[in-house]
């Protein structure tokens, strides 16, 4: 059957950043959509979107290059994308049905970038998303004349702690909430605030956020040096959720340190990677080393590390942050 009717898409990467991003963009600007999104990892979510001419696609905080081949075949079809990340993109297509809205700069994420689009409108919401992504000072500078206390800005950063630990896992199926549910639920709420305050799904998170912390601070590092941390976690739910947390909670706690945690399982390992908070560049040229690989420079990680490629990561790994 022919379709006459435009369609809106929101594709958007299923953590914090992805959320909040949307979470602005859809208080400013008000539509019904489809929905696609889906894990952290999960970043090819364009190869999943048939769209026709007149269908207007926003795109936030998946990587260019991984989707590239699908931008090309979604321009060609006639539709029309806006696109806003910060991570490596690769060559961004020259195009008049593209409008990429980009910044690679370590200390951005993909809500900064749509808090600069909207002028500041809905601020509140790119705060807690550069907390969910380990962004602590640009965090607090984008806090800035919103007249927020020490107890508010606590508050915030739990809470983007919280909605990016949902995001992590191998399949929805690890996670609390699907990232779907989550932003229909966050979209209820124009100040995060009275989120904290009065949803049932923080208090979820916040305890099972909890929970697996404990059992991935127990692990005991592979190796721990001045300048370079490996911890490889056991292959089950609990560590596909809580890795990347843990990994932002050790480069916090080590800022002159790089960490890579490696999640096992099906013969291999999920790595997340992250530079030093001193020195925040280096994860993303890294991880791309390898096949899966991708990220920012801040922060990184590898999808797939086969069990034989276990000792070339370390030798990279070590060699890119040793100095």
């Amino acid at each position: 059957m022919l379709r006459y009717t435009m369609q809106f898409y929101d594709i958007f990467n299923g953590d914090a950043d992805g959320i909040c991003a949307l979470q602005q963009l859809r208080l400013e600007e008000p539509r019904a959509s489809l929905l696609v999104t889906g894990v952290k990892r999960d970043v090819r979510l364009l190869d999943r979107v048939i769209a026709q001419a007149g269908d207007e696609l926003t795109v936030l905080d998946i990587s260019l290059r991984a989707n590239a081949g699908a931008v090309t075949r979604l321009l060609g079809a006639g539709a029309r994308l806006r696109y806003f990340d910060h991570h490596a993109a690769g060559e961004i297509p020259r195009h008049a049905n593209l409008k990429a809205f980009i910044d690679t700069a370590p200390d951005t994420c993909t809500s900064l970038i749509v808090d600069r689009y909207l002028g500041g409108r809905q601020r509140l919401w790119a705060v807690v998303a550069a907390f969910g992504d380990n962004l602590p000072g640009p965090a607090r500078r984008a806090a800035e004349g919103l007249g927020l206390d020490d107890a508010d800005l606590d508050r915030l950063r739990e809470l983007g702690e919280c909605i990016n630990y949902n995001a992590y896992g191998d399949t929805v199926e690890d996670l609390h909430y699907h990232p779907a549910d989550l932003f229909e639920t966050v979209s209820h709420y124009r100040d995060p605030r009275d989120f904290l305050e009065g949803e049932p799904v923080f208090q979820v998170l916040k305890a099972a956020l909890a929970d697996d912390l404990d059992r991935a601070a127990a692990v005991t590092p592979q190796a721990a040096g001045a300048n370079a941390a490996i911890v490889v976690l056991p292959d089950a739910a609990w560590s596909r959720r809580i890795h990347g947390f843990f990994a932002n909670r050790l480069a916090g706690a080590h800022p002159a340190r790089a960490h890579a945690l490696l999640v096992s399982g099906r013969g291999g390992y999920v790595v997340s990677v992250r530079a030093p908070l001193e020195n925040p560049r280096g994860a993303d040229t890294l991880c791309l080393k390898f096949e899966t690989g991708g990220g920012r420079q801040a922060a990184a990680g590898v999808n797939r590390l086969p069990e034989a490629d276990y000792s070339r990561f370390v030798a990279e790994f070590v060699r890119a942050f040793s100095a």
